[in-house]
């Protein structure tokens, strides 16, 4: 009965992530780990946004099959990797939302402290370097960022948001999207006015006190959110370029024309 009540919740969460565009066709991927260490995981080749309980497969913590009549996903390593590194973890959310996978395609990671609600929720969203999907590439390019962030941008492909239970990483991939938007419109806009390292200290303060942070997470964090720290944390060093992949501060120059003409459709996409 539980097993079938987590299948329903797996089902619901790839109809929700369908129907807002965070994916299309065959892409994403979604899974549960178990208290018995086992998984229960989206099937490969299957458009999410109409699959049925009994589509849902069942692996052990190594990725054999148990039960299910379909294969996998095909990017189970993933999956495991972040249930290996993270114990607190029992849930994993894989889409291609648009505004976070446009950031993510041009290089850019979502590493400004701009919104409150967001540095309270996830904190710092790196980029990974890119790494081809279904194979270890993309493990390796994931794993330094795992332990101390809870989103992930993955470059030139989508976004990986986790958390201890199903609601929670998919609200976690809710807040990556609604962040990618709102730092659009902000640079849209010319200006990211970002909070100060005495805001930031008391967020995370805040965070650390409601238990969604371990505390040397506050300097573990590969943005550049509290400056000259994180270099010895086991991931890469604050504010540094990862596998190639760069913060993006570069300037870009657009016309009158050309920001009012963004700036509209940024605005319709909102809607």
């Amino acid at each position: 009965m539980y097993e079938q009540k987590l299948k329903e919740e797996i089902v619901e969460v790839g109809r929700r992530l369908h129907a807002g565009g965070y994916i299309a066709a065959t892409d994403g991927n979604i899974s549960v780990r178990l208290e018995d260490g086992t998984i229960l995981t989206t099937p490969t080749g299957v458009n999410k946004g109409f699959m049925k309980p009994d589509m849902i497969v069942k692996v052990d913590s190594e990725g054999r099959k148990i039960e299910g009549r379909l294969n996998p996903s095909s990017e189970l390593a993933m999956h495991l990797l972040i249930y290996q590194e993270r114990p607190d973890i029992n849930s994993v959310v894989h889409a291609h939302p648009p505004f976070a996978t446009g950031f993510a395609a041009a290089g850019i990671a979502l590493d400004k402290a701009l919104v409150s609600e967001v540095v309270l929720t996830l904190g710092c969203i790196p980029l990974a370097g890119y790494g081809t999907p279904s194979t270890y590439e993309l493990t390796d390019a994931l794993k330094p960022y795992l332990k101390h962030h809870d989103a992930i941008l993955m470059a030139n492909h989508g976004a990986v948001a986790y958390g201890p239970t199903l609601e929670k990483a998919s609200w976690r991939m809710e807040t990556l999207e609604h962040f990618a938007k709102i730092t659009l419109v902000a640079r849209l806009l010319g200006r990211e006015n970002q909070l100060s390292g005495e805001d930031l200290a008391k967020l995370f303060d805040v965070r650390e006190r409601a238990g969604l942070m371990p505390p040397e997470a506050r300097y573990c964090q590969s943005c550049p959110y509290i400056a000259g720290e994180g270099s010895s944390c086991g991931s890469p060093a604050s504010g540094a370029s990862y596998n190639g992949v760069m913060n993006g501060d570069e300037k870009i120059t657009l016309t009158k024309n050309e920001l009012i003409n963004l700036i509209t459709e940024a605005a319709r996409l909102l809607r």
